[in-house]
């Protein structure tokens, strides 16, 4: 059976590159187009279109933040912010709570 494959990211080129799970000897993923660190995304992760930059400016928040796409066990990887307002709204709601950021975006809904 050949090795399960996940999503790696390039947020400056918009990219996105399926490649074999990393090992624990595995060397550094690079953009084949502009030779910078990959970001590992998660197995499923489903890359927006190159050109809807809002969703890419979201999905760089969310990557930075620390959450990946991650399959669990039946239900996928969980809620995920799909716009920057929704993006706000958790941030604004972060800091007014006191709530760690990554986690105040999980939040399938705000109080």
């Amino acid at each position: 059976m050949p090795p399960a494959k996940t999503a790696f990211v390039c947020l400056p080129c918009r990219a996105s590159y399926k490649q074999p799970h990393p090992g624990r000897f595995d060397h550094d993923r690079v953009c084949p187009r502009c030779a910078k660190p990959l970001i590992h995304a998660g197995s499923a992760f489903a890359p927006p279109r190159r050109r809807d930059t809002a969703a890419w400016r979201t999905l760089s928040v969310l990557l930075h933040a620390g959450i990946r796409f991650h399959k669990s066990c039946c239900g996928g990887p969980g809620y995920r912010p799909r716009t920057l307002a929704e993006v706000r709204e958790r941030m604004t709601y972060a800091r007014r709570t006191g709530e760690p950021f990554a986690q105040a975006l999980l939040r399938r809904e705000v109080p």
